[in-house]
Parts: C-alpha cells; structure tokens; sequence
C-alpha cells in the first residue's frame, strides 16, 4: 500500500542539494517517487509502507547531512530565524572585509591621496581578520562541502570551498614564508582581500536571495491563515468555543458577522453574504441560506448563520487546496531535469576549466607569477556557481501556481504549469461544463385542463422517478407551490417514461421515441410544437391522461453564459474547439451551433471519449480533455492534461490534472495563459542562467574579472532569477 508524505527539509542551499537527497532517497527500497524542492524547502516522498516508512526516509537525509522533520510547526519563524542569523553572519563578514577593503585602494592609482593606515597593509593583520571570516562565519560551507563529498557528490558549496581556501592558503604561505623581508600586504600579493569579498559577496547574495524567496511562497501562506483555529459550538443549547480539531460532521456551529467559516458544512438557518473569493476567485460574495452548502476558509459578511459541520478539518475544501497548491510547487516542470543534470555534472567541469586556466596562465601567458594564474583560476571557481540555473524553474512554478490557486485554479503538479501550455486541442464536454449540469423546465404547453392541476399530476407521476428528468419537472412544480397528490400503480419504461394512477385517473409521461414505438397519435400542432423544441435542442417530454393528450413539456440544460466566451477566447488563442458529449444528436448540435463550436461527437459513452482522444493524440495532436471529473474521468486519464470542473465542494477530483474550482469553463483559458507565463518565465530565467555562465566564464578565463567581482555577479545572478519570477505574482490574465 502506497503513502504519501512531505517533510521540511533544512540545510539544502543550491539544486544540487536537492538533486542528492532524491538520489539517495530514492535508492531505499519501497521509494517509489521523490521530488525535493531546494525554494520551499520540502520534499514529498511516495512509498510502500510495507517495505520502508518515513522514519527511514528521515533518518537517510539526515544521514547525507540535512535535517529533515515531519513537524511543520512555526516553520515562518524557522525561516525568519535562519535569514537573521545569515544577516548577522553577513553583517560581521563586511565589517571585518572593511579593513581589507580599504587596503585595497592601493592598488588603484586614482585613490593614490587616500590615507590608509599602516596596519591594515601588515600581512598578519589582514590574516587576523580573514580567520573568522574564513573559518567561523565560512564554516557553514566546508561543512556542507564535506557532506557532499563524503557521499561522492560536489555543489556550490564545493566552489566556494575551494577558491576561498585557495587564496586563503596561499597568501598564508606568503605571510609566513616572509618574515626576513619588510613587504606589505600589497608588494607580496596576498590574496586575504578575494577570500573574505567572496564569502561576504555571496552572504548578502543568500540573504536577499532568501528574503525574495519568502515572498514566493506567500500564496500558500495566505492559504494557511485562512484557517481558523477555533469555532462557536453550538451544542445542548448552549455556545462554547472550542479548537476546529474537535469539531466533527453532524456538530452544530454558530458564525456571526464578520467570521470565518471554520469548517465545512451546510446553512440549518438564517441568511447572509459569503465571501468566497479564495475558492472561486470572483469578489462578488454568495447568498447563503438555509440548505445551502458552505466552506472552510470563507467569509460570513453580514448575517448569523446556523452550521451543520459535513467535513472534519483535514477533509475540508480548503485542506484538499492547500494540499493540492504545496504538491505543485514542490513538483518539477519537465524542463527542470535540464537543469538537473547540468548541475549534477557542472561542478566537475568547472573544477576542471579552473584547472586549466592555472595551468594555461602559468606556463604559457605569464610563466612563472603564480598570482596572476591563481586569480583567474579563482575567478572562474566562483562566476561558475549554477546557483541561478537550480533556481530557474522552482521559483516561476511556485509563483505561478500560487498565483493560480488566488483565481481558483489548482494544479496538481508543476508539470502542468508547463505541459497545458504546449497543448493544440480542447475537447469539451457538454453537460456540467458548456453547460449547467441542471435541467430546467422551459416551456409547458397543456390542453383540455387547468394547467395548476396538470402541473400536480405529472409532478405527482414524475416523483416516482429519480431520473434528471424527472427532478427537473417535479422542482419546477414544487416551485410553483403546488402539493403533490399520490401516485399508485406506478410503471417505470427505462430510456422512454413513467406511468402512474393517480386520483383515479390513468398518466403516461414518456418522450416522443415511445409515441412513435406505439403508433400513439398526436395532433398535429402537438407534433410541429417537439419538432421546433427539438430543433432548439430541448428534450421533450408528453403527457397523456385516460389515453388522451393533454400536454408538452420541454426541458433543457442552459448553457453557461460563459462558455461562448470561452470558446471565442480559445479560437482567438489559436485552440482547436470540440464538443464529446453522450447527449443526442439534435441536442448536441444545438449547443456546439450557440457557442460556436463545429467539431462534435454526439451518442458516444465514456470510453469512446477516451478513444478519440487517444486517436488525435496519436496523429500528433496534444489534446486537452475538460470535464466534470465523474463520467469523463476516462477521457480526463488518456488526455495530455486532463481539466476537471470541480465545485467547491470537489476540489480534489483525481482524474483530472487541473481542477477549476468554480464550474465556469472560461476558467479553461485563464489556465492556459498561466501556464504559457510561467513557461516563458523559467524559460527567461533558463536564458540569463545560461548566458551568464556562457559568457562570463570566459572573460574570467581570460583575466578581465577580479575574483571579488567575481562572487558579486555570482550572488546577484541567483537574485535576479528569483526576482523575475516574484513578477509572476502580478500577472495579468
């Protein structure tokens, strides 16, 4: 039996990191899935609890040097602890890099008139100082590098590493190596100055680089703190406040204005406005009265309201979103492996091209002076970090879909932010997607009677039947507040009608198929009325009392006013639209003609659905399939993306990839245009990651970039990234 689970992992601070617990994961037996994401810092790991549990898993990535924990308690103050420390810890570096850095100024001609005091050019000084940049606030680095190592794996950390302790040694050896000569820092060219900018450089670059990374996670957070953490009981007559975990189905809770609502449930009494943007991301509130269903997370705006609990917390709609926006944003878009195995063989490389530019400048460009070959090979260490490459693709899909989940948009997995946008095909269905889902009675024709008492009796005969037909009719006399009488001697004709007695009087209600079937005549303004609601696309269903006609109802399912936008909107985006629906000919002409759709198929069961998908996908086509999730899930599994139009009270349709949370199909192409957003936001951030470590390592290479610049461009490279996806945050759809 398979179990999901998500843990916060601390320690991880490049892709590489993240890269290395999936492997080492996914080698404990039972593991069938492991996805890391080095910006939330979660994992979500799928297992067979008979072979191995999360225990294991935890104690594996603890093992390889990270810290993981089931706990998710106050992880904002964790995070928010972990950027003061790095502030301070960036703070201390500069202040102890000052001295240094004004010694520098010697080596410019144009700060010739500056005074520098004597002692910060006195090599032992500048050691003094570079010690605890090195190897007290630097600790964090070899530590992480050591783990790395230790497990046959190199990372950023390694980088940092190697450079940094590189020019620290070396102008160690200069130092104690000169102690007969009267030198200075400068005349001896040390190096203390390129190891404790390095380290400082790209301190500030990971405390802006995590504050910006707080912020991408904000759509989750805004989740979180819809809940609330207590709700009024109402129980034995009295009210009490009590924590949600103890509120369970079939408990009473009262919510007065200006309350969230803590649970789901549905209204026992009283009338108000709820706020529902969160699950439908309308700004209009929702009338709520009695019967009426209502959602953790939402807000009561002006009335009191009297709750019967349907769902207890874990189960509520607002628990399967959050749920549903966390697993999308730990998981990775295809394009991610890209960067995955770039990152995963990058580090070797660029070990390797330092190597050589030392060996190339050393024996060939200035034989000899080992400072110069020393500062390019350094150089070329620390522009080369693919910080911003591991970046690139978690940071857009965590804005993006966070930002979809803010319009009631929920995808499943990161994946999806990518694949939809790819897509050439929407394939529709009909019923509870172009259209309402509910049947209405839209027009009544009735002869030889008092038409409040023809509306009783077929009403009478019809609520025998649990067919959508039937409910349809029996709602719209209920309406009319008509009683109705009792029906005997009841006879269902499945796929045809009903037949009852009722009052003593004989009723066949069935559709125009059986009149034919059984040679009943109808007159003749009778058969020209269902032929032109036919035409219309309704169904019709006649009625007959004692063998006599007495009656046309016709009845249809309206069409959502959104799904002729929808349509237009999906052709204007160069979209091929079909319609797949099991309704009849005739009905599914005239909905596919009023939204302006001209492929469809009509007649054809589920599992047909799913084969036409398959055929179009096999001729080359990417095909997306929308639809309410239930009949279609057969078409939804087979299609590239599969969209279910959910309701707030089923968000978690697992058949589909994305689920819309209010049934309104022009939602469809508001996914589209954020999928297509945030492929070209990673795809921005893949450009920059790639063009800076293609063109800087070169002008390293070639000597034309200090080391201390170096890690500057290196620290605000991973920034830059982070900052071009927040701008996903304030899309415009």
């Amino acid at each position: 039996m398979e179990e999901t689970n998500h843990l916060e992992i601390r320690g991880m601070h490049c892709a590489a990191c993240a890269t290395r617990i999936e492997k080492a994961v996914s080698k404990i037996e039972g593991v069938t899935d492991a996805h890391v994401n080095v910006t939330t810092e979660k994992g979500y790991f799928t297992y067979d609890k008979k072979q191995t549990g999360i225990s294991d898993i935890i104690n594996r990535i603890n093992k390889i040097g990270f810290q993981a924990d089931k706990s998710t308690a106050q992880p904002d103050r964790a995070k928010h602890r972990e950027v003061k420390a790095l502030q301070w810890n960036f703070i201390v570096s500069a202040l102890l890099t000052l001295p240094l850095a004004w010694a520098m100024l010697t080596h410019f001609k144009w700060s010739s008139f500056l005074y520098i005091p004597d002692i910060f050019l006195q090599p032992l000084f500048q050691l003094a100082i570079t010690i605890p940049i090195q190897f007290v606030i630097g600790f964090a680095f070899y530590e992480r590098a050591w783990n790395a190592l230790k497990h046959g794996s190199a990372n950023m950390d390694s980088l940092v590493v190697l450079s940094t302790s590189t020019a620290f040694f070396y102008s160690h050896y200069l130092t104690f190596t000169s102690f007969h000569t009267a030198h200075d820092a400068h005349s001896l060219g040390l190096f203390y100055e390129t190891s404790a900018f390095i380290i400082t450089f790209i301190l500030l670059g990971k405390v802006l680089e995590a504050r910006t990374k707080m912020k991408t996670t904000e759509a989750v957070k805004k989740l979180h703190q819809l809940q609330t953490k207590t709700a009024t009981l109402y129980k034995n007559g009295k009210e009490s406040s009590v924590s949600v975990d103890n509120i369970l189905p079939g408990d009473v809770v009262v919510l007065r204005p200006g309350e969230k609502v803590p649970v789901d449930g549905q209204v026992l009494k009283g009338t108000s406005t709820v706020d529902e943007s969160l699950l439908t991301g309308e700004s209009m509130p929702v009338e709520k009265n009695a019967g009426n269903a209502i959602y953790a997370g939402t807000m009561n705006k002006n009335g009191l309201l009297t709750v019967k609990v349907t769902k207890k917390r874990s189960e509520t709609t607002l628990s399967h979103i959050i749920r549903i926006v966390e697993k999308a944003q730990v998981s990775k878009a295809p394009i991610q492996h890209i960067a995955d195995k770039i990152t995963e063989v990058f580090v070797p490389i660029v070990i390797t091209t330092a190597l050589v530019t030392f060996a190339v400048w050393y024996m060939i460009f200035q034989p000899g002076y080992i400072y110069g070959a020393l500062e390019k090979s350094i150089a070329v260490l620390i522009i080369a970090c693919p910080c911003a490459l591991g970046l690139a693709t978690p940071t857009s899909v965590m804005v993006g879909s966070g930002r979809a989940a803010q319009l009631g948009l929920l995808f499943k997995e990161g994946r999806f932010l990518e694949l939809l946008g790819r897509t050439n095909i929407v394939a529709l269905d009909k019923t509870g997607t172009i259209t309402k889902g509910e049947p209405q009675v839209t027009d009544m024709y009735v002869e030889h009677m008092d038409k409040n008492e023809f509306m009783k009796i077929i009403g009478a005969a019809e609520n025998t039947s649990t067919h959508p037909l039937a409910k349809a009719i029996v709602t719209e006399v209920k309406k009319q507040g008509h009683p109705l009488p009792h029906a005997t001697n009841v006879l269902s004709f499945p796929g045809y009608g009903v037949q009852a007695s009722i009052n003593g009087k004989k009723i066949l209600i069935a559709n125009p198929k059986y009149y034919k079937n059984n040679s009943i005549l109808l007159p003749r303004k009778a058969k020209k009325m269902v032929k032109e609601w036919e035409r219309q696309g309704k169904t019709v269903m006649i009625a007959s009392i004692n063998s006599r006609f007495s009656g046309i109802i016709s009845i249809a399912d309206e069409i959502n006013k959104s799904s002729k936008t929808a349509v237009s909107r999906l052709k204007k985006m160069g979209f091929k639209v079909m319609m797949l629906t099991g309704d009849n000919r005739s009905n599914a002409a005239s909905v596919a003609q009023n939204v302006g759709i001209k492929k469809q198929y009509a007649e054809i069961t589920p599992q047909e659905k799913a084969e036409i998908i398959r055929q179009l996908q096999q001729q080359g086509n990417r095909v997306v399939m929308v639809g309410d999730g239930i009949n279609d899930a057969p078409a939804l599994t087979v299609a590239k993306v599969g969209i279910a139009i959910g309701t707030g009270s089923d968000v978690a349709i697992e058949s589909g990839d994305i689920t819309i949370v209010k049934s309104d199909v022009n939602r469809v192409a508001d996914a589209i245009i954020i999928s297509k957003k945030t492929t070209r936001n990673i795809k921005q951030n893949f450009l920059w990651a790639f063009l800076y470590n293609v063109l800087m390592i070169p002008i390293a290479m070639l000597g034309f970039l200090a080391p201390w610049l170096a890690g500057t461009a290196m620290a605000f490279s991973s920034v830059s990234v982070v900052l071009n996806s927040l701008r996903l945050k304030n899309m415009k759809i």
